[in-house]
This record gives structure tokens, sequence and C-alpha cells, in this order.
């Protein structure tokens, strides 16, 4: 996967009518689509939408969450470090 993108490109994925993206590490993931099917409900992907949701996802998820849904919904990274 080749796209790269900077943080203020996923800034502006931050609500469905844009695509809602979200940054976890390196990675940027398209979660517009999968937004209706997160078992913690939409309203706290909406909230971090267009952000960098690193700290919260480990938070909350292992490895395994990763493996089962980030090929589906990775489109690239984040070509700058993200300090958030």
């Amino acid at each position: 996967m080749s796209n790269l993108f900077t943080t203020a490109e996923v800034a502006s994925h931050k609500d469905a009518a844009a695509g809602m993206y979200i940054i976890v590490d390196d990675g940027v993931y398209n979660i517009t689509d999968f937004a209706d099917e997160h078992p913690g409900g939409a309203k706290i992907l909406k909230r971090v939408a267009g952000k960098d949701a690193t700290k919260q996802f480990w938070k909350y998820h292992n490895d395994n969450v990763l493996k089962k849904y980030g090929a589906k919904l990775k489109i690239g990274t984040v070509k700058e470090s993200v300090k958030l």
C-alpha cells in the first residue's frame, strides 16, 4: 500500500459526508462504513474521526482486532510523525 496521508488530510475526514478516517500508530484507516458495525457503537468512532486514535484504540483493543479488521479498513500511512 503506497497511499501516504498528512495528518491535515486525515483531519479533513471527520464526518460521514467526507468519509471518516482515523490514525492508529502510523496507519490510516477508513472507518466510514465500519462505524455502524463497531461493537462499541458509532458514536465512539465519530468522536475520534479525523484524529490520531492510537491511545484510545490500544486502551480498549489488542493486536487481534487489527489482524481481523485492519486489512479491510487500512487505506494508507501517515507521512510525518504524529505527535498528539
